[in-house]
């Protein structure tokens, strides 16, 4: 449960600490005290939108901090450890920081985590219900999710899902590889026509560049020889070449070395640099030997060039490319070969898929099926507490044509709220006020078997008054036998009901607005539920609340 709540520059409030207790805690205060703000705190620790306009002003940052301990949080003990986050003695305490700038940093036990890390573990520990959630009612996702959570067939949904999703994505395969063949059939003649001309050519990759190097070469014979002539001559020629003037140093230097043992390395030296000459005066030789003039074969290389230079501009631009594109072609012409065989084995694939989608889509719809009429049982059970005596709930499911992948029938809730009335859609049947009962209902009837441990209700009883009231004071009441539950309500019958009680306070301070929370007893608890009824302390607002309170704990 959630044991302590710290909140710091958060809209209108500077700095609270709110201690809360096992069973009923209700939260009271006149309209715009700041009540809301406490939700929207653990909506922050739940993963909420986060908005540098929430940071109080003139303040750098806001930060909301949350201890929890009890069954719940040892449960979550293997998740939290395998993110590396311990218990701290059985604790677990939540904390989120907003900058003025928008940035959000989030905590878990002291070890920092993603945004989307804290609202897993959050979300395990606290649930809210707001007002906007009794029109979230109507939508038919939301319908159908509450349906499949209380068959405990999100599993179920899961599978439905994933075959659904396997069907489609073979489906689309068979399709895509269908198009393909049938472009190919349309293109076989100009595909063969590609690979036959770009394999005859046995190009080779790179070929270009070794052409030009050839041609060139074989263009230049003469100045070549010229060149590589003189070249030969300076490095090894008669008289005065470079080795033979290297080879008298390397002598008058031995010379020196006999007197003077340190100039044998420069010795060494030069034997080396002489080597390296001389492998080079080779290699040209060699070279200058293997050049002749072939104008026939200067005429086959200009031939060829030619060829590589229209097959490769004509299929992208370079002999890697045609390359590219003679394997594409050959690809597209082997598809005719193996669409037939490759269609086959797809089409086994989709009977099978088709066997595993309507197996789970039977096998979910059954889980609905029994659990729609346990929950239209156990709602309508609930409806003469809140008032809607003659009221009666159903879960009306409509099989579809095709399965979907949420399953073969479409889920919705129908109400009947007066006697005599057939049930219909939810929407075309319940005010504002009955629909907010109607989602109490269900979260009454959903709620024992819900296992977050800390339920908050921000202002769900609007529209309820009277005897109604009360009623719904004594179901949050039973509620709370089995969760902590927080509750913010305008209603003094609801309060009286709860086992703990808070007033939220706002007020001016040196200009600024400020709200504050205190928790009351005896007398000031008396007074504030004088309040709430009345609007004034009076004798008989004061002699009502005291019957009230009475009368909740008798």
């Amino acid at each position: 449960m959630l044991t302590e709540l710290a909140i710091r520059n958060l809209a209108i409030v500077d700095s609270v600490t709110l201690a809360l207790s096992p069973g009923f805690n209700v939260l009271t205060g006149e309209t715009g005290a700041g009540k809301s703000i406490i939700v929207e705190a653990l909506g922050l620790l739940s993963g909420g939108r986060a908005s540098a306009d929430d940071v109080r002003t003139g303040c750098d940052r806001l930060v909301v901090e949350a201890s929890f301990a009890g069954a719940a949080v040892d449960a979550l003990a293997p998740m939290l450890q395998a993110q590396g986050i311990e218990l701290d003695e059985g604790r677990v305490v939540l904390r989120r920081e907003v900058s003025a700038a928008g940035r959000s940093r989030a905590w878990v036990n002291d070890v920092s985590v993603t945004t989307t890390s804290l609202a897993q573990v959050g979300t395990q520990l606290i649930n809210i219900h707001g007002q906007h959630d009794a029109r979230g009612l109507l939508d038919p996702d939301v319908q159908r999710d509450i349906v499949d959570r209380f068959a405990g067939a999100v599993p179920l949904r899961d599978r439905v899902a994933a075959a659904y999703d396997a069907l489609v994505a073979v489906r689309t395969e068979i399709e895509q590889l269908t198009r393909r063949r049938n472009e190919a059939l349309k293109r076989a003649d100009y595909l063969r026509h590609v690979v036959q001309e770009i394999a005859d050519a046995r190009l080779v990759a790179g070929e270009e560049t070794r052409l030009a190097e050839e041609a060139r070469r074989l263009a230049h014979v003469e100045e070549l020889r010229l060149h590589v002539g003189q070249a030969l001559a300076t490095l090894d020629g008669d008289e005065g070449s470079t080795v033979d003037s290297l080879g008298q140093a390397r002598r008058v230097l031995a010379a020196a070395a006999r007197l003077d043992g340190s100039l044998d390395a420069l010795v060494g030296q030069l034997e080396g640099v002489m080597d390296q000459l001389k492998d080079a005066a080779r290699d040209l030789a060699h070279y200058e030997g293997a050049l002749e003039a072939d104008p026939a074969r200067l005429a086959e290389v200009e031939r060829r060039r030619d060829l590589v230079d229209r097959l490769a501009r004509k299929h992208g631009g370079t002999v890697e490319q045609a390359l590219e594109a003679l394997a594409e072609a050959q690809g597209e012409l082997d598809l005719l070969d193996t669409a037939a065989t490759d269609l086959g084995a797809l089409a086994g694939r989709v009977a099978a898929c088709e066997r595993e989608l309507a197996e789970a889509t039977a096998a979910l719809g059954a889980a609905r099926a029994e659990a729609a009429g346990r929950l239209a049982e156990q709602v309508t059970r609930v409806f003469p507490d809140l008032g809607l005596v003659d009221g009666r709930f159903a879960v009306a499911l409509t099989p579809l044509a095709e399965p979907t992948r949420q399953g073969g029938e479409e889920v919705s809730f129908v109400t009947s709220l007066n006697l005599g009335h057939d049930p219909r859609p939810l929407a075309r049947v319940a005010s504002g006020g009955e629909l907010s009962r109607v989602m109490l209902a269900l979260t009454t009837v959903l709620t024992r078997t819900h296992r977050v441990p800390t339920l908050v209700f921000d202002e769900v009883d609007a529209g309820v008054g009277g005897r109604v009231a009360t009623q719904l004071g004594l179901l949050l009441q039973r509620v709370a036998s089995d969760h902590q539950v927080l509750v913010i309500t305008h209603l003094a019958q609801v309060a009286s009901r709860a086992h703990a009680h808070v007033v939220v306070t706002k007020s001016a301070d040196a200009g600024v607005t400020t709200a504050d929370l205190r928790r009351v007893e005896g007398r000031d608890r008396i007074r504030e539920v004088a309040r709430m009824l009345g609007g004034a302390e009076s004798a008989a607002s004061l002699r009502h609340a005291r019957e009230l309170l009475t009368a909740a704990d008798a």
